[in-house]
């Protein structure tokens, strides 16, 4: 039996060290991985970063160098001359500009405010009613007076070309102020770049593997660049170009037909077009292969050598706790052995406590019986203080005086409400009654203050019936009631109100006693439960601290009284307890205070 306790043990111990290694060992190849590629994703986002900056500054270069043409072709040609005769002088400036820049431009034409053709370079002839007015650069020239505007890419189709060929231009056009004998009226000045800069610029940048790409679109998310661009012109492919355009300079997650990417978006100067660089999220993993393999093979080799290590502690460890083991067994067999003391450190401890727990076994369990008795006592003593030997007094020369007045009803009334109240207040040395003896209890005490103070308080009871079958600590209202009567009502003239009210709510009773008098400040009415100190200027001299501790030493610390009051406004004190049957049964459960003491589970499983 002594061997395969040790097997056992051994077993266990080996199982639990191995598992709690393999877990450890589990969770750091996790986070190593993790944030390998975390860091790898980091440094390719900004490596796209990086390379998305300096391509979008030498697209800002070239598109400044476009709106410098056209501030040439406006400030220095066509505001310096007249079109009615200096028409040569602004043919000759505008073909000196356009052979500076002939490799970035395909076209620069003026147009008055008409739609008419009035200066061009190189020299073409126009076709015929290209329809000027209706051309999106033109509209959005004369729309928008104060900006220059860049169109989509777009094939050039104002002049014939000799060869017949057709180019790709972005337009650039604005409105001009033009002289015409001597008189100024408006027109609008269009400078066709051509668009095979740009798409050279962008190809440049597209190299990457991996699926990573990048594009360009204008603020509406027209698309100007893309790698697919003949696919998604034809509806063969598409891109998230108008969600792209509506985000801000920065790096985005999102899902895009089913698959999960990062975008980084960087906006271009003077134009609010888009640069947005796609890294599809298969990129970052396609060059952690390596990395995963290297990790597993790391957490092999280490796995197995925790096994061999876990088995030489598992023995070590085992085999002074199965001796220990085996000396209390004889223990409790009825013999008394030495209990073994050995191994480890920690282990010879626990064999010495284990000795010295024995030992103290009886003792403790005599201690135990004598504080359950004094208790016990201390409880009685306190519930037999609540009688206030001046509340008799003055309660028997109240009926006194009715009999010497002949008032023989009135003094039958007060001798069995008096009756009433002394009984329910020994309760054959019960500590626990029903909540429906506690409220008689209560009537009995404000039917006899009633007539000693001459009726000049009414009481009111509002409470639940439900709540008159649970249990209670005995004598719990009827201080707050004295409370109320000397602190609250008393000296009102006939207008003092005492309300009770009982209620259940979510397992718990709630009875309050709420009266109508003078009330205190908050801070007060949160030192009654807390500051012992304070001395009773009248009344029994058991204040609602002795209550609100029975409370609590029977039924636990997540119980008691609550006091509520405002001046002027009144005071309302709440009990709580729990919602407790009034059985036989759970009376001596709670009587024995094995309900929410020591033994709480046991009691509660009772009660059930």
């Amino acid at each position: 039996m002594g061997t395969r306790h040790f097997k056992g043990i051994q077993s266990t111990i080996m199982a639990a060290f191995s598992v709690t290694s393999l877990s450890i060992l589990l969770i750091m190849g996790i986070v190593m991985y993790l944030r390998f590629s975390a860091s790898a994703r980091q440094e390719m986002i900004a490596g796209t970063q990086k390379l998305m900056e300096q391509a979008g500054e030498d697209l800002e270069d070239y598109l400044i160098g476009m709106r410098r043409v056209s501030d040439a072709v406006y400030y220095n040609v066509i505001k310096e001359n007249d079109l009615s005769s200096q028409d040569q002088d602004i043919q000759r400036g505008m073909n000196l500009l356009y052979e500076a820049n002939r490799d970035d431009l395909r076209s620069i034409a003026v147009y008055n405010d008409y739609g008419s053709l009035l200066a061009a370079e190189p020299v073409a002839w126009q076709k015929e009613d290209p329809d000027i007015t209706q051309q999106d650069w033109y509209e959005r020239a004369m729309g928008e007076m104060e900006n220059m505007h860049f169109s989509a890419p777009h094939i050039q189709n104002l002049f014939d070309d000799a060869s017949f060929r057709y180019y790709w231009v972005i337009s650039l056009s604005r409105v001009v102020e033009l002289t015409d004998k001597g008189t100024s009226r408006l027109g609008v000045l269009l400078v066709d770049m051509d668009y095979s800069s740009i798409a050279r610029m962008m190809r440049q940048i597209n190299v990457a593997g991996s699926g990573q790409y990048y594009y360009l679109c204008d603020s509406n998310g027209t698309i100007i660049y893309h790698t697919r661009q003949m696919q998604i012109s034809k509806g063969l492919a598409a891109e998230n170009s108008r969600r792209a355009a509506a985000y801000k300079d920065g790096v985005y997650d999102e899902v895009f037909n089913g698959e999960r990417r990062k975008v980084v978006v960087n906006t271009i100067s003077y134009t609010g077009w888009k640069l947005v660089g796609v890294i599809p999220y298969q990129a970052f993993t396609s060059g952690m292969f390596n990395l995963r393999y290297f990790i597993a093979i790391f957490m092999l080799l280490i796995a197995m050598m925790l096994v061999f290590v876990n088995r030489i502690v598992a023995v070590r460890i085992s085999r002074p706790i199965l001796k220990l083991d085996a000396s209390i067994l004889e223990y409790e067999a009825g013999e008394k052995p030495a209990i073994y003391i050995g191994g480890s450190q920690e282990i010879r401890h626990l064999g010495v406590s284990v000795q010295n727990s024995y030992e103290q076994i009886d003792q403790l369990m005599k201690e135990i019986v004598r504080e359950q008795n004094e208790r016990r006592k201390s409880e009685m003593d306190a519930l037999q203080s609540q009688i206030n030997p001046h509340f008799l007094y003055n309660a028997l020369d109240s009926i006194t005086w009715m009999v010497e007045g002949e008032r023989n009803d009135d003094a039958v009334f007060m001798i069995s409400e008096l009756a009433r109240f002394f009984r329910i207040s020994l309760s054959k040395g019960r500590t626990v009654i029903s909540i429906k003896d506690e409220l008689q209890h209560a009537k009995s005490y404000l039917n006899i203050q009633k007539v000693r103070h001459k009726d000049t308080f009414s009481v009111a009871f509002d409470v639940d019936p439900a709540v008159s079958a649970c249990c209670t600590v005995k004598l719990v209202l009827q201080p707050i009631l004295e409370n109320a009567i000397n602190y609250g009502v008393a000296g009102m003239d006939d207008c003092g109100e005492i309300r009770i009210v009982g209620k259940e709510r979510d397992g718990r009773i709630f009875l309050s006693v709420i009266d109508n008098g003078m009330g205190m400040p908050e801070e007060e009415a949160g030192s009654l439960l807390t500051d012992d100190s304070r001395v009773p200027k009248r009344g029994s001299g058991v204040g609602l601290i002795n209550v609100n501790k029975r409370i609590q030493v029977l039924f636990g610390k997540g119980y008691g009284l609550t006091v509520i009051s405002e001046p002027d406004e009144g005071t309302e004190v709440i009990i709580c307890i729990p919602a407790v049957p009034y059985t036989e049964e759970n009376r001596k459960i709670l009587e024995k205070g094995r309900l929410f003491g020591r033994e709480g589970a046991q009691g509660m499983e009772e009660i059930k």
